[in-house]
Order: C-alpha cells, then sequence, then structure tokens
C-alpha cells in the first residue's frame, strides 16, 4: 500500500479508534495532513461513548493543533469517500463500524479484519505513528516540515512504546532518530500523563502483586490506566530484592497491555514479552525493560476463559523452565552427539564504510536484530548475509577467508542494514552499497540440533546469550571445540552440508 494509491478520491474520512490515545491521534493528524497538502477534502473524526478528557490528550490536541472532530455514532454513511482506519481496524472491537462502501486500514495490532484489500498492518512495528512515518517517507513528504507533526509523531510512539522502553523495531528506532520534535511541548505531554486516580491505581497494584520467591518473579495485575503507568509500576516493582523479574499488566476491551521488567542476564526481557504475546500479540523491547499487547479476540479464541492472572502465572513459569543455560566458558558439551558438517561456499555480502565515511568516524550499524556501535577505520569490514544479519571482520582476516567479486548483493530481509554517522546524524542505507564475496576456505564444523530451548552465552560476550529454539543448531568449530554458537534451523540448512 502507499498513500498516493488514494489521491483518486475526492474527500476521504480518518477514523480513529474509540476513546483515541495518543498514537491514533498522532497517526490520523499525519494522514490528514498528508492528504490536506494534496488538495483533498480531509476529516479527522472518532466515534464512541466518550469524548476526549484525558488532559495529556486535550493538551496534544490543543498545543499540536490537530483537527480532531467527535462524530455521533450513527450520523455518517460514506458511499464515493474513503473511510481509513488508522491505529485500529474496520470492524474490530475498539472501533465504531461507520457504513462505508470504500475502506482502508492503517494499524500495528495483529491482523483481524482479513477482507480488506487496502490495508497495511506491519504488527512488528512499536506504534501505528511508525507505519505512517514511514508511508509519509515513501512518498518523500517529510513531517520535519510540520514542527506538530513531527511532535505528535515522537509522542505517538513514546506513548505506545512505554516510554519508548518497547522500541525494537529498527523503523521504530529510524523515526525516534529522525523527527525534529518540539522539546517544550514533548516535555509538558509526557509530564501531563498520570492523573491522581491513575496514582491511586498503581498504589493498589502493587499491595496485591503476587511474589515468587522461587522463581525470583513478580506477578502484578492493575485496573485499566495510561499504559505508561504499567511502566511505573514494573520500575518500581523489579527494585524488590526477591525478584529477578516483573509482569505488570492490565484488562482493556480490545485487549491486554503488559510490561516485562528484568534485572538477571539470563532473562532478557525482550525475549520474555515476545513469550508471553507469542502468536496473539506483539512484545518487545530492550534487554531490561520491555512489553506487549495481547489481542482480546486472539486471546479468547485459543484460551478460552481462562483469567489473566493464571495465564500469565502459567506462562511466566512455562518460560522460565522451558530452557536450558549454556556457557562456553563452563558447560560441558557431549561432543560425541555431533555430526559434522561442511560450510557451503555460498556469497556474501560485505560493505567497506571507509568508502562512504571517513576513518574514525563513529558510526552505529542498525540491523534487524539491533544497534552495534564502533569507530571506523581502513581496516573496517562490515559483513552482511542473506538474513540481512551483520558481523564486523577486519581487512586482515577478510582478505584471508574470502574473495571480493564485482556483482551486487541482495539480502533477502525485512529490513536491510543503515549506518548513522553519529557526528553528523545523517543516516545512510546500504542497500545499494552491498558487494558479493565467495567464502576461500571450506568450514568444518561439529552440530546436532536442539531437543529443549537454550541460552548460550558465548566466550566473546558473557554478558548476553544467543538464543537457541527446539530445532536451531549447537555448533562448535571443529578445531576449537570450545567455540560455541546457535545457528537458526532455516540458516544452517541452507548454508551447511553432512559429510
Amino acid at each position: 500500500m502507499q498513500l498516493r494509491d488514494f489521491l483518486s478520491y475526492e474527500e476521504i474520512y480518518i477514523q480513529c479508534h474509540d476513546s483515541p490515545d495518543a498514537d491514533a491521534l498522532a497517526s490520523g493528524f499525519g494522514l490528514y495532513t498528508y492528504f490536506q497538502n494534496h488538495g483533498i477534502k480531509t476529516h479527522l473524526i472518532y466515534t464512541g461513548r466518550f469524548r476526549i478528557r484525558k488532559a495529556n490528550l486535550v493538551l496534544m490536541v490543543e498545543k499540536l493543533n490537530i483537527p480532531v472532530e467527535y462524530v455521533e455514532e450513527g450520523t455518517l454513511h460514506l458511499t464515493n469517500e474513503l473511510l481509513l482506519t488508522v491505529d485500529s481496524q474496520y470492524g474490530a472491537g475498539n472501533i465504531t463500524k461507520i457504513p462505508a462502501e470504500h475502506i482502508g486500514i492503517i494499524d500495528h495490532h495483529q491482523m483481524e479484519a482479513r477482507n480488506i484489500p487496502d490495508s497495511l498492518i506491519l504488527s512488528d512495528f512499536g506504534s501505528c505513528s511508525t507505519v505512517v512515518w514511514k508511508l509519509l517517507c515513501e512518498e518523500q513528504f517529510d513531517p520535519n516540515d510540520y514542527p506538530d507533526l513531527a511532535t505528535a509523531l515522537y509522542y505517538g510512539l513514546y506513548s505506545d512504546t512505554q516510554q519508548f522502553t518497547e522500541v525494537h523495531n529498527p523503523a521504530d528506532k529510524d523515526m525516534h532518530d529522525a523527527l525534529k520534535y518540539r522539546n517544550s511541548v514533548f516535555s509538558l505531554l509526557k509530564n501531563s500523563n498520570i492523573s491522581s486516580s491513575e496514582l491511586e491505581i498503581a498504589a493498589i497494584a502493587i499491595l496485591r502483586a503476587v511474589h515468587n520467591k522461587e522463581k525470583r518473579y513478580s506477578l502484578i495485575k492493575s485496573e485499566p490506566c495510561d499504559p505508561n503507568i504499567l511502566g511505573l509500576i514494573s520500575d518500581l516493582c523489579i527494585q524488590v530484592d526477591s525478584a529477578d523479574v516483573c509482569v505488570v499488566y492490565n484488562e482493556l476491551p480490545d485487549g491486554i497491555k503488559f510490561s516485562v521488567r528484568s534485572c538477571t542476564k539470563e532473562t532478557k526481557a525482550c525475549d520474555l514479552a515476545a513469550y508471553l504475546a507469542g502468536k496473539i500479540g506483539s512484545g518487545g523491547g530492550h534487554l531490561e525493560k520491555s512489553g506487549g499487547f495481547i489481542n482480546r479476540w486472539l486471546y479468547e479464541s485459543r484460551y478460552g476463559s481462562l483469567l489473566t492472572e493464571d495465564y500469565f502465572s502459567i506462562q511466566v513459569q512455562n518460560y522460565l523452565n522451558s530452557f536450558d543455560i549454556l556457557d562456553a566458558r563452563t558447560s560441558r558439551v557431549d561432543h560425541s552427539r555431533m555430526k559434522s558438517y561442511r560450510r557451503r561456499q555460498l556469497p556474501v555480502g560485505y560493505v567497506q564504510p571507509t568508502q562512504l565515511l571517513s576513518s574514525k568516524t563513529p558510526i552505529t550499524i542498525r540491523t534487524i536484530e539491533g544497534d552495534l556501535d564502533l569507530i571506523i577505520s581502513e581496516q573496517t569490514y562490515i559483513m552482511i548475509n542473506l538474513q540481512g544479519k551483520v558481523s564486523v571482520k577486519s581487512k586482515e582476516d577478510f582478505h584471508e577467508h574470502y574473495l571480493p567479486t564485482k556483482d551486487a548483493y541482495h539480502p533477502k530481509a525485512l529490513y536491510l542494514p543503515t549506518i548513522k554517522n553519529r557526528l553528523t546524524g545523517t543516516q545512510i542505507r546500504l542497500s545499494g552499497y552491498i558487494h558479493s564475496c565467495i567464502p576461500l576456505e571450506t568450514t568444518i564444523v561439529q552440530a546436532y540440533p536442539l531437543e529443549r530451548a537454550c541460552k548460550l552465552f558465548p566466550l566473546w560476550d558473557e554478558e548476553k546469550y544467543l538464543p537457541g529454539n527446539i530445532g536451531d543448531y549447537l555448533v562448535a568449530l571443529k578445531d576449537q571445540p570450545g567455540d560455541l554458537f546457535i545457528v537458526e534451523k532455516e540458516v544452517f540448512e541452507q548454508t551447511y552440508e553432512l559429510i
């Protein structure tokens, strides 16, 4: 889907979900601004039982000049006009259904509406604001030309990712870095989030916390509140000396919002959040702070009337019991179980960053797996595989093990790596600069498929583990059996062949 696809309409209604939040208002405002600038009569609307009353949202509408209108239910019936639902899906439980013949959807939640052709649903994005920002950028429409809009999008991401703690998708990070927002207004909005009643909700939730001292985790259920309150509660509860992990959650009409904190290296908050969401929601974030959302319809379809208290208790315990811990320094691995494999001589991508930036420039390499900071030199080679994963090699190591070719290399990745100059903030997309190279040597490894999930702390990093799921491969170099690493099942079977 591209926004230009809708420029043939003379009139467009952009509908936020009922009781719109900051992300819905921001993403709707972005679409409104784009279509208005193309001369289309545009309306930004919401309906439902309640008008906007929350202090931070009233301020947001006022300070950022967002032209949102409340429409009484049953007063609209659209025929030639386009109805574009934003941060929600037509026919879903959190949005009043307006009769319309032409419908489009832009959202970041789990897919519910499957019969609307004009839909863009990117459920791995932290906010709908990011989806809209991406669409605007594809149209060469820069939100930074509209300071109110840039600020709204930034606040939309802030609000929907629990103060940026759930930001894990590189597109969210790109928008976060790119927007030139009005700091005074953003500061006002973020400090107007909590009402006295919500402070009371937080206090009651903390008093009712459930602590599992054996497994060292806490579960806290709160009454419905602003998502940022969940983060406030979890930030307090993770400081309890008997808890290494805490999960705070509440039930909303359209699903379950939750916040995760961890202070132990054996549990990444982002991994636990993804596990809790499973296939019925989305979750992620950072190592210590994360969160997510579970779709109500998908939850009830799979778990029926199971209480959320029981769901989280079962899932957290299942997660903590589901994996083994391996440390390449101390763990004993049964190498007799391993078979020998030969690495196929498949092309790999590489980039010489000094062909793009001067030597000694500090950069951030952004990938689907996260950010990598380094200072480049003539010795720096960035390696990129077919899945878009990145590693860094020295010039000497590169030429010893690879033969460069003149061919371009095209990773089949959801997000192609970028380089950010940390001195100027300039971002360079690598898609046009990746060249192909061929491995010179045949690498022999020993490996076996995992029968249980594991977390491997490799020799090169004792703080961050490599996750391995059932079916992935535990791999050791034949001449360095202590150098262990994990390779995903699909990647391993494409890359290695049995000897």
